[in-house]
């Protein structure tokens, strides 16, 4: 989808040619044909043009339901664009419009057109980049996750992660015109950069899928892969390499995507997200996002040997999405856990600058010439910037597990996210929200086979708790133990309108933290309430994100009375990557 013009390559840049070799005569009138947009999009080979304010880093904002547009040039948030209802507005009424669950974003070579794909509402929502208008949809089959344009910019590749093809969508009659089967869970769908060849992971069958372009029909199945789901690859810019990423058994795979076959397996960590390349001079160089160690860890690229080079450590929680500057001297990474993006410098191999964004960024892509004329502000607004959010990773009393917290400011509610790791398999757990003193009851979750567990609910939080406990079935919350638990620091209530996000400097990449917030002595503390709490859902299937990936299926909790605020409405968690 960007690779048709990023290695249209300028003939004085024969030090470049010299790193990646000679190119083969259909790849080079592949660039010869995307050099006419003059546009050359990241991932690519040394010799792009600079960073520009022409040039747009976008986000795709699950819970707000927004995509967030950067200006790369100033690291200017210059608003969102609003695709659906922020959570929970709207959200358990029929959808007959706007979108839920905003998650894959792709673009066109010249940069004109961007996708959204929305997981929940089955849709890709075309934008024109330049006036930030949603100008058209296409709907095709269960739980889409992400959609890459071809290199030749004639058509929307959109991978069905609910089923089993890739969706293949004409960009000139905006329909669907082709179905191409799959294994089970196609999970994304990349280009060689001569646009001969698609890639295609998948969600639940450990195998590469490689399809000719112009035939549409499919070359080679590679298999050895890791068993672990795989939610996001990338071609390297010189058309050698696919890494793939294994998110819940933390490694990478890496193929010839010439010889076709599997070169390696790379430990890399828990929560392996997102791949994207690099190319300097003396090498191409992959930046590998991992949630669960907030770091984002660099390799040079080396067939079957490739050496980890750096770790660099995030600004915030739960690094995803992630995407380099055409010129290949910064990475833009989403920060999914703290609703933020982090500017990595690859030359220092450090965060530089981070900005807040739109609530819980899955995707992220850099857009070079997005807008050539204008400010670019055209249909923005605030729609998910600005609002509370605390995360931390903490340990779960009587066992040798972690879960990682996460409190969100929504629509007229808090979110509370759990995301544990490392518990005994099979066991059930209780989520408490406390204040030291007074205990509420709001989830009980079973862990998976492999020790894994998430939990997702919405009450009141902020201004009435100030800890999030999560304790196995049959340990009481006494005070003592309430008491151990760390004080999530809250963050002051934002403005009903917030400015344009300032950039946070960040020199040595210090982790983000919200500033701290004494805790609200009750003028007099309840007694103790018991523990049980009735009728309290249990979630069903495998934990967010991980498992085999398969989606959840639908229901329809209550929404409480709004006088009540304290009741909790339990959900499911949504599909993530």
């Amino acid at each position: 989808m960007r690779r048709a013009g990023h290695h249209g390559l300028l003939l004085g840049v024969v030090v470049a040619l010299a790193v990646v070799g000679s190119i083969a005569a259909p790849r080079r009138e592949a660039v010869q044909a995307g050099a006419a947009s003059g546009v050359i999009q990241a991932p690519a080979l040394p010799g792009a043009q600079p960073i520009s304010g022409r040039d747009r880093v976008y986000t795709a904002d699950q819970t707000s339901n927004t995509i967030t547009v950067i200006n790369p040039a100033t690291n200017d948030v210059l608003g969102t664009l609003d695709l659906g209802n922020e959570r929970l507005d709207n959200l358990f009424s029929a959808r007959y419009y706007r979108e839920a669950n905003v998650h894959g974003l792709g673009f066109s070579p010249d940069g004109s057109l961007l996708d959204a794909i929305s997981i929940t509402t089955n849709s890709a929502i075309l934008v024109q980049t330049a006036t930030n208008t949603a100008k058209d949809a296409v709907y095709v089959g269960r739980a889409p996750h992400e959609g890459f344009v071809t290199p030749d910019g004639r058509e929307l590749w959109v991978a069905v992660r609910g089923q089993n093809w890739v969706s293949v969508i004409d960009l000139q009659q905006n329909q669907e015109v082709a179905r191409i089967p799959t294994a089970a869970g196609p999970a994304m769908v990349v280009f060689s950069p001569d646009g001969q060849r698609a890639f295609v992971n998948h969600d639940r069958a450990p195998e590469l899928l490689v399809i000719d372009v112009p035939s549409k029909q499919v070359l080679k199945r590679i298999t050895g892969l890791d068993a672990g789901f795989s939610p996001n690859l990338e071609v390297t810019p010189d058309g050698k390499e696919v890494w793939l990423t294994h998110k819940n058994t933390g490694r990478v795979s890496v193929v010839d995507a010439r010889a076709l076959a599997l070169l390696t397996v790379l430990d890399t960590g828990p929560v392996t997200n997102h791949v994207n390349f690099v190319a300097k001079h003396e090498g191409i160089y992959a930046y590998v996002t991992v949630g669960g160690l907030n770091k984002t860890l660099v390799f040079r690229t080396n067939g079957a040997h490739p050496e980890k080079v750096a770790e660099v450590s995030n600004a915030g929680y739960e690094p995803h999405g992630i995407w380099p500057s055409p010129d290949n001297t910064r990475v833009y990474v989403g920060l999914e856990k703290s609703d933020a993006v982090d500017v990595i410098d690859t030359d220092q191999q450090q965060v530089i600058a981070t900005v807040r964004i739109g609530q819980e960024p899955q995707a992220l892509v850099y857009v070079a010439n997005a807008v050539p004329d204008g400010d670019g502000r055209q249909n923005l607004k605030q729609q998910g910037l600005g609002k509370r959010i605390v995360t931390r990773d903490e340990a779960v009393p009587g066992t040798e597990g972690t879960v990682r917290v996460t409190v969100r400011e929504v629509d007229t509610l808090d979110m509370i996210q759990v995301a544990a790791r490392g518990l005994s398999p099979t066991a059930h757990f209780s989520v408490y929200l406390s204040d030291g003193t007074v205990v509420q009851a709001v989830r009980q979750f079973t862990s998976t086979a492999q020790g894994t567990g998430d939990a997702l609910a919405f009450t009141t939080f902020f201004g009435q708790f100030d800890r999030v406990v999560v304790l196995p079935e049959g340990t009481r919350p006494d005070p003592g133990l309430l008491h151990s638990v760390p004080v999530l620091e809250q963050p002051a209530a934002p403005q009903p309108t917030p400015p344009a996000t300032p950039v946070i400097e960040q020199p040595h990449a210090p982790q983000l933290t919200p500033p701290a917030t004494p805790v609200i002595e009750k003028p007099e503390a309840p007694q103790l309430t018991p523990p049980a709490t009735p009728a309290i859902e249990q979630p069903a299937g495998t934990a967010t994100g991980q498992g085999d990936g398969t989606v959840p299926q639908d229901h329809h909790p209550t929404v409480p009375d709004r006088g009540h605020p304290d009741q909790p409405v339990v959900e499911e968690a949504p599909a993530e990557e």
